[in-house]
């Protein structure tokens, strides 16, 4: 290629504040003592907090630098599959940070937290609409409590009915943290096997689905970027065994105003509102998993609940005898909802347009990229498509060498070795905010790569070249954890 995003320009080294700081220098000019200094006790000379001696720009300078050394939405496309990074307006930061919302306390009383009260409860009105359940809470911090709220309110359910469940169905192409949530209920995962075309088969749930299952856990769109197209057939098949139907909605990038959630027989379904609702994600948090569920399994939700009184007022109740319990101190991160509304209501139909260019640009890549890497299931994709290293092995290039060499050119890598199902799984999912000429210069970086592979395979073990670090001991790492400073 002509040109690459990344170029080697220039890349600060950062000491610790701790050997930068000198005796005597300061950022700040304190006002004049009126008091004498106080004489500290000898038990505590010597033990106090050390803090390094720094002067304001030094301070200013070490933090733009380490932020220099980041890697986000707002540096480049950021393609890690089944985690949709997509760009998040900046309207929706502006919203969180309005005073009223921002220095709102939590133990503020019902009555001074009326314009807090009516944005919950109008964001879970907005999520039942566009999944077509019928309630929901905010509690839930990120997806995976999400899920195991989920199957806490499965639980709970079949104890009140006097049933006792023991099993739940979790897919090979469903997210990583199914069978664990389910497990801390007391859940024992039975795993359904994908068909030949990368989706579940009636026919297996069929097999696996008895008296003892309380049902099954489907990621739709599934961890290979494909439609789970079987749902109805499914959600029949575990109705008619008194068990209830879990979809893991972590990729519901792909399907806003194009999928009724629940008219695909789902009972529950959680949502990650820092993936597909505007708050950024990555690095830890704050997210938010909200969970809908069917009229049936409203009582069922964590408390407090926004509801309405007589008067029209909002208040939080405590009163909802069949509930799970809390799942998240106060009411759940209430920042990330205060975006994720303000989302909701700037793109208002446009939700719909934005699945729509997610899927096309998955498709997109695919169709490109598909003669140049391994495609396992050469079909249409929804958000994301999943490809492997089997073209590169005969030159002794892997997955991990592809990703680390595509840091040169300037752009994340995509999730690698996941989901497990493909073995050396390159999982690619563009987004719908990348524009068309962002996507072409990925796809000539794949493709040079590839050429690479054959020509100069060496570059690729050895990559990446261009980074502020050469490649690092990940094994080593991982087993002896530096945690000192």
């Amino acid at each position: 290629m002509k040109e690459r995003t990344g170029t080697t320009g220039l890349v600060f080294n950062e000491p610790l504040l701790w050997e930068m700081g000198r005796t005597g220098r300061s950022g700040m000019s304190p006002p004049p003592r009126d008091v004498e200094p106080a004489e500290v006790c000898e038990e505590l000379q010597g033990k106090g907090p050390d803090f390094p001696d720094l002067s304001e720009p030094e301070v200013v300078r070490h933090y733009t630098r380490l932020s220099q050394w980041n890697f986000g939405v707002d540096s480049g496309m950021y393609p890690l599959g089944s985690c949709t990074m997509k760009y998040n307006p900046k309207t929706n930061e502006r919203q969180a940070a309005r005073k009223g919302f921002a220095s709102a306390h939590p133990l503020l009383p019902d009555e001074l937290s009326q314009g807090a009260l009516r944005l919950m409860a109008e964001l879970e009105r907005c999520l039942a609409q566009i999944t077509g359940m019928d309630a929901g809470t905010l509690q839930p911090a990120a997806g995976a409590q999400g899920e195991l709220t989920g199957m806490l309110i499965i639980h709970r359910w079949f104890e009140n009915r006097d049933d006792r469940r023991t099993k739940i169905i979790v897919p090979d192409t469903a997210h990583g943290t199914n069978p664990a949530s389910a497990a801390l209920c007391g859940f024992r995962a039975l795993a359904a096997r994908s068909g030949p075309h990368g989706i579940l088969l009636p026919e297996t749930i069929e097999e696996l689905m008895d008296d003892e299952t309380a049902g099954v856990m489907v990621t739709n769109p599934n961890t290979l970027g494909l439609f789970e197209e079987n749902m109805e057939e499914i959600s029949r098949i575990v109705h008619e065994r008194g068990g209830l139907v879990y979809c893991d909605g972590a990729n519901m990038n792909a399907l806003m105003g194009l999928v009724d959630m629940a008219s695909t027989g789902i009972d529950i379904l959680h949502l990650n509102l820092h993936k597909t609702f505007s708050t950024p994600h990555g690095g830890g948090g704050p997210g938010s998993g909200p969970v809908m569920v069917r009229k049936e399994l409203e009582p069922f939700l964590p408390v407090p609940r926004v509801v309405e009184d007589e008067s029209g007022a909002l208040r939080l109740s405590e009163n909802h005898p069949l509930s799970i319990g809390k799942v998240h101190t106060f009411y759940g991160n209430f920042g990330v909802m205060v975006k994720a509304l303000s989302y909701i209501l700037s793109m208002g139909p446009n939700l719909k347009r934005a699945s729509e260019l997610a899927v096309l640009n998955a498709n997109y890549i695919k169709e490109l990229l598909k003669d140049t890497y391994h495609l396992p299931y050469d079909r249409t994709c929804m958000h994301e498509c999943v490809f492997t290293d089997a073209l590169q092995q005969s030159y002794g290039v892997t997955t991990l060498d592809i990703s680390k060499r595509l840091m040169d050119y300037g752009f994340h890598p995509p999730t690698i070795y996941f989901p497990l199902v493909v073995k050396g799984a390159l999982m690619i999912e563009p987004t719908e905010t990348e524009s068309k000429e962002t996507i072409d210069t990925f796809i000539e970086s794949m493709r040079s790569i590839a050429r690479e592979a054959r020509e100069e395979p060496d570059l690729l073990l050895n990559a990446p070249h261009y980074c502020k670090t050469e490649r690092l001991d990940e094994t080593g790492a991982a087993r002896k954890p530096c945690l000192a400073g």
